[in-house]
Order: C-alpha cells, then sequence, then structure tokens
C-alpha cells in the first residue's frame, strides 16, 4: 500500500509535517489530492481528443482573472460621456489606449472567448466519437450540456458590453426574438430588455448575468461535472471499463498524476503558443473575432449593412435565418427562435436516441462513420452561411438560404433517425478480448 505523503512528512518530522498534520485535521488535503490526483486511475491510452476537457478548465481559470481586471475599468452606462460617447464605449477606448496593459487584458479576454468556443465544440466531437455519453455517463453529459447553455448565455451578455455598433444591434436583434413566444411575447421582450428598447438598463442588466450570476452557475456546474466524471471515470476510446478488473486489469489504467498531468501540461504550453501568437498578432482574426463595425460607438438611427454574429453562434444564427415561411400555421420568425434552441436542447436526449450496441468510433461501422461526417459537414455548412448575406450563393447556384435549409434539416435528422441507423454495426466486439495498447 502506498504511503500517503503526509504520512511520509510526519515521520520525517519537522515544522512542515506538523502543519500539514493540522491542516489534514480541519481539512483532508492530502485526502483530496490522493483521490483527484495521485491514485485517482484513467485509461492509459487517452488520445489528443481528451485534452479539451482540462483546455476549457484553463481558459475559463484565464477568462475569470482577465474579467475581473476588465471590470475594474468597465462603465455599464449607455449615457453620453462629455465627449459625446456613449460610458460604456469610452470605458473599453480608455483601457485600450491609457491604461497599462489594458489592451493585453482585453484582447487576451476577447480572444478567449473564441478560444472557448472552440476547445468546447471539439469536446463534444469527442463525445460524439467514444460515445462518452451513454451509461453510465448519462448525468455527466446532461450537465455538460447545462454547461454550454450557460456559455453561449455567457458570451452573448459579455458581447453586448463594449457598446459598439454591432453589439448594440445584435442586442436588439436577439432580444427581440423574445417578442415571437405566443401571447406574452411582448411584455417577456420588454422585460428581458428591461425597456421598451435596448438602452441603457438592457446594458445594466447583460453586465449583472455576465460578471456575476452566470459566472457562478458556471463554476458550479462545472464542479459538478468534474464530480460526476470522478464518479464515473474516464470513458475509454474502446469503451471498456477501467473499474472492471476482468476487462482491464491494473495495467489498462494508471494514476492522473504524474501521468496525465504532465500531458496536458505539454497540451496547455502548445495551446498557449498557439493562443498568443494570435493575441499579439492577429487579435481581429480578419474581422472575425472583434468586428470592425464593433470600433464604433452604438447609434441606434444607424444599422449597419449587415448584422452577423461572433463565429461561434453562426450555425445557430443560420437555422434562425433559414425559417422564412409558415409551417403549419406557425410563424417563421418562431419557427427559427424554436430550431435555433431545439438545436442545442436536443442534445439532452442523446444518450437514449443512441441505440447501438457500441460505444467507440473505433467498432462502429460505415454508416456511423458516414452520418457523423455529413453531420459535422452540415454543422461547418451553417457556420460559414452564418457569417454570409441571406442571398448569398454557395456551390455556384444554390441560394444560401436554401443551402441553411438543408443543413438544418440534416442536423436534426442526424439526432431524430438516430434510434434507427445507430443500430447499425458490422459486429458487436466482444470486448472481453480486447486489450490496451
Amino acid at each position: 500500500m502506498k504511503t500517503p505523503p503526509s504520512e511520509k512528512y510526519r515521520s520525517n518530522g519537522g515544522l512542515f509535517a506538523d502543519l500539514l498534520e493540522w491542516l489534514d485535521a480541519r481539512l483532508p488535503l492530502t485526502a483530496f489530492w490522493r483521490n483527484h490526483f495521485s491514485e485517482y486511475r484513467v485509461p492509459k491510452n487517452l488520445n489528443f481528443w481528451y485534452f479539451f476537457g482540462s483546455l476549457g478548465l484553463i481558459v475559463l481559470s484565464m477568462q475569470i482573472l482577465t474579467g475581473i481586471f476588465l471590470a475594474m475599468h468597465y462603465q455599464p452606462s449607455a449615457a453620453p460621456n462629455a465627449d459625446g460617447l456613449p460610458a460604456a464605449f469610452a470605458s473599453v477606448e480608455y483601457l485600450m489606449r491609457d491604461v497599462n496593459w489594458g489592451w493585453l487584458i482585453r484582447t487576451t479576454h476577447s480572444t478567449g472567448a473564441s478560444a472557448f468556443f472552440l476547445v468546447v465544440y471539439l469536446h463534444i466531437f469527442r463525445c460524439l466519437l467514444y460515445g462518452s455519453y451513454r451509461k453510465p455517463r448519462e448525468l455527466l453529459w446532461i450537465v455538460g450540456v447545462l454547461i454550454f447553455y450557460l456559455l453561449m448565455a455567457e458570451a452573448f451578455t459579455g458581447y453586448v458590453l463594449p457598446w459598439g455598433q454591432m453589439s448594440f444591434w445584435a442586442a436588439q436583434v436577439i432580444t427581440d426574438l423574445a417578442s415571437a413566444v405566443p401571447f406574452f411575447g411582448n411584455s417577456l421582450a420588454d422585460w428581458v430588455r428591461g425597456d421598451f428598447s435596448v438602452g441603457g438598463a438592457t446594458l445594466g442588466r447583460f453586465f449583472a448575468l455576465h460578471v456575476i450570476a452566470l459566472p457562478l452557475a458556471l463554476i458550479l456546474l462545472i464542479v459538478l461535472h468534474l464530480l460526476a466524471l470522478r464518479e464515473v471515470g474516464s470513458s475509454h476510446p474502446d469503451a471498456l471499463s477501467i473499474h472492471d478488473p476482468v476487462e482491464t486489469g491494473e495495467i489498462g489504467s494508471i494514476p492522473f498524476h504524474p501521468y496525465y498531468t504532465v500531458r496536458e501540461l505539454h497540451a496547455a504550453s502548445v495551446f498557449f503558443l498557439v493562443f498568443f501568437a494570435v493575441v499579439f498578432f492577429a487579435p481581429e482574426g480578419g474581422g472575425t473575432l472583434l468586428e470592425s463595425e464593433n470600433f464604433l460607438p452604438a447609434d441606434p438611427l444607424k444599422t449597419p449593412e449587415y448584422i452577423e454574429p461572433v463565429w461561434y453562434f453562426t450555425p445557430f444564427y443560420s437555422m434562425l435565418r433559414a425559417m422564412t415561411r409558415p409551417l403549419f400555421g406557425i410563424d417563421p420568425k418562431l419557427l427559427g427562435v424554436v430550431s435555433m434552441n431545439g438545436a442545442v436542447a436536443i442534445l439532452f436526449f442523446l444518450p437514449w436516441l443512441d441505440r447501438s450496441p457500441v460505444k467507440s468510433i473505433r467498432h462502429r461501422g460505415a454508416v456511423f462513420k458516414l452520418m457523423l461526417f455529413l453531420f459535422v459537414l452540415a454543422f461547418l455548412t451553417l457556420g460559414f452561411l452564418g457569417t454570409k448575406p441571406p442571398e448569398h450563393i454557395v456551390w455556384g447556384t444554390i441560394p444560401g438560404t436554401s443551402a441553411a435549409q438543408t443543413a438544418t434539416f440534416f442536423y436534426f435528422f442526424f439526432f431524430l433517425s438516430m434510434p434507427w441507423w445507430s443500430k447499425i454495426v458490422p459486429q458487436a466486439p466482444k470486448t472481453r478480448n480486447l486489450r490496451f495498447k
């Protein structure tokens, strides 16, 4: 049996041993270290796709840290200052131009939002590859989808805070969607905005949500997500259980520390090299990360030529715009709102939609691989079309709206038809004969 770190220090004696013993009697630090790091076992052949969960935690920590410094200088007010600029917009300009290293803090935070979504999308894709949402990880998946929901709300409220042209009009478009709800939609839209139109009240509400309510809810859900993960264990690329000694034996899993802490530190170092290359050399991302329109103060009397969201919202924005005609007497605007929200809500049911006898893509047949490829293609197509005007022509002659409707249809078809095509596998593998490599 391994000797706990606290016992080693106590055997050596000294002030540090006494301090550690005093702490352990009141706060079990060494037990926490053993349970979650040094003796927490994970599959020994986790690959590249498993890095993105820990990278998400790193980016979240960076966003919270930079957000604290930004909040020190930000003024959540739409009232004009002495120069006639909205106070919120002027405070961001002051931060960028006059505060020491303010430009670095702000661009790190804005680029971090895109990095966060990129990491989360890749993390979700890994779950699709290896069936990480299947039994016994259904609750782990549901909490993860809730985190994704809150992350989208956090990103949108943060996007409004600079109070530039694109921020203002994005808030105008999104808050107006609430009016599509039958019977009480207009009252709901007024409640969301805090007024009859987007203005200072809206900005104050979004600031409170962005810096207090949503981060606290995010942190709570992430803690629950990690606790659920520690309870059921990480999924395995071969869909084996590390808790089954008949299948894996002791050689099938290794302690998380030091083996995976070192690997994930290496992944984090590569990530930060790429991340800060973008921050220092291309913080605007060619207009993808920071739009040129948002460097102009919000003007309710001047609508931008084309309103588009940030890239990580464009797939869902395309679904919203794809609904151009009534269906079964339902207003197209309401259809767009339902499809946009349903695209995320349907993820909650994924553990029960997938009826395959196997979990990992390594043992699934060509049908699953083809459907997953087409699903990713549809999602990327929606993302691309969301950056273009509705009248944009794709592939020579196809109108952008028609392409968006086709991609939206297949997005939902992938999930709704999954109970049938997911059963098609060449042959269920005999997991007892599989071994780790």
